[in-house]
């Protein structure tokens, strides 16, 4: 086995190792069984700032360096991984040890993961930049923390205190494989976020707005989104302060484009993953080439959209990532995968290998899911409704994936009365089961937008930057939580 030399030069510059050094370390790990194992190596170097700007002053900031790398053996279904903060010949050598010893060479299934068409692919190049999202001058960021601030606060004098956020990161990761495979990726991202207190005598409101994505810091200052941001959240506020209990009861929900495509990743995004398909514990277990949804729902996940947060030139194995369709026309097609489920399956690679960070190995994760576009208006389907709930914004939710359960809090919700939006209502919370709510869409509109950058994805206690998306859809029969 010998790995590629480009990319080489930044090997060394970042972690101080060879090329040979890292052959070495294979050759550890596979213990001479290069045709019965996998193995590859995950090196990650950067730093991330973070800045918390609340009651008119700087109240946080951190700067964080990491540095490290995991050794991963494959063997048929068992997986060995270790990881060291200390990045050298000895430390990796002794992680290629631990792996190996935790791969039980002699028992079970010997099935070896493929090098498969696509991870010939070259990389992508989605978020080039030219300036480092982190070596912006903090008095920068402080001044785009106190503009937003000042702008939040002189929407309205019930405004009573704003909390503006600013995260900055800039990582490098090089990716080695069995393979001969040593893929290169610099990986930036931003994310900013405003939140607002809204108070009218006894009554107390928040709101926030958000966004980010992989791409420059300057990007929040293109058309004053910073901005933008804060007017949202001190609006979503004091919005609040005159909403009025929801009903409860079954009814028909429209959700909105955009954010609330956070339902269809929750409710059925994470049961379309290999793991848990694989093992026979999700809901679409089994479904492959079956109508799990209605005619006008077409689901996909997405990791090649240029500067969003969920996507990734290469994922966490050194896969390209693709555009997968999921449910075409309500027929389950594939799920994701990374590199040991999609070889237990005999299926290919989609580029959803992810990991938190060089501590975790991968997994089968979404990386940019959204409903895709339908034919009505956003219009038309308002106009459609008799009686029913808009929803613009969710909070927290709960999901079983087995089942397919979800319960979810709408935290920017209206009343639809005669095909109009009239009152906004709070405590509406949407309770139903993912797979079953597919069925029951009735109309997908022509608006599908993504989330501004603000999603995250919480998997076995690892969480990764995300997307979601969707147009506005109308869902009959859904149980509402309400208030009164």
């Amino acid at each position: 086995m010998h790995l590629q030399t480009t990319g080489s030069q930044i090997l060394e510059k970042l972690f101080g190792v060879t090329v040979s050094h890292l052959e070495a370390v294979m050759d550890i790990a596979l213990n001479g069984r290069h045709d019965h194992a996998y193995c590859d190596i995950f090196l990650q170097c950067g730093s991330s700032e973070s800045l918390g700007f609340d009651e008119g002053i700087l109240k946080s900031t951190s700067k964080t360096l990491v540095k490290g790398a995991g050794v991963r053996v494959i063997m048929g279904d068992r997986v060995g991984y270790s990881f060291t903060d200390n990045v050298n010949v000895t430390s990796l050598k002794k992680a290629a040890k631990i792996a190996r010893a935790i791969i039980v060479y002699n028992s079970g299934n010997t099935t070896v993961c493929a090098d498969t068409p696509a991870d010939r692919k070259a990389p992508h190049n989605l978020y080039g930049i030219s300036v480092s999202p982190v070596s912006v001058p903090r008095r920068d960021k402080l001044s785009l923390l106190m503009q937003a601030d000042i702008e939040a606060r002189k929407f309205d004098a019930r405004i009573k205190n704003v909390s503006v956020s600013l995260g900055t990161q800039d990582e490098t990761v090089i990716i080695a494989t069995s393979f001969g495979d040593l893929i290169v990726d610099r990986r930036p991202l931003v994310r900013f976020n405003v939140s607002c207190l809204a108070e009218d005598g006894t009554r107390r409101e928040t709101g926030s707005s958000g966004g980010g994505g992989r791409h420059e810091f300057g990007v929040l200052k293109d058309n004053d989104t910073y901005l933008d941001h804060a007017r949202i959240a001190a609006r979503d506020a004091i919005s609040l302060l005159t909403a009025t209990p929801a009903p409860a009861g079954e009814m028909t929900v429209v959700l909105g484009s955009g954010w609330p495509g956070v339902l269809i990743h929750e409710a059925v995004g994470h049961g379309l993953e290999g793991d848990f398909n694989r093992k026979g514990i999700s809901a679409f277990s089994g479904m492959i080439g079956q109508k799990v949804a209605s005619e006008l729902c077409t689901v996909i996940d997405d990791g090649t959209m240029a500067g969003r947060r969920g996507s990734l030139n290469v994922d966490d194995e050194g896969t390209p990532t693709r555009r997968n369709v999921l449910i075409e026309k309500g027929v389950l097609k594939g799920y994701m995968q990374d590199r040991l489920n999609a070889t237990l399956m005999n299926v290919a690679l989609t580029g959803n290998g992810r990991r938190e960070d060089y501590r975790c190995a991968p997994m089968p994760r979404m990386t940019n899911t959204f409903l895709d576009n339908g034919d009505s208006t956003p219009e038309e389907i308002i106009a459609s409704v008799k009686r029913g709930l808009y929803a613009t914004t969710f909070g927290g939710g709960q999901v079983d994936i087995t089942s397919g359960s979800f319960t979810f809090s709408a935290t920017g919700a209206f009343l639809i009365e005669d095909g109009k939006i009239t009152r906004q209502v709070k405590g509406a919370t949407l309770i139903g089961n993912g797979p079953k709510a597919l069925h029951k869409v009735t109309m997908v509109g022509n608006d599908m937008d993504l989330d501004r950058g603000i999603g995250s994805c919480g998997k076995n206690g690892q969480s990764i930057p995300a997307g979601v998306g969707q147009p506005t859809i109308r869902i009959e029969d859904v149980v509402v939580g309400g208030s009164n």
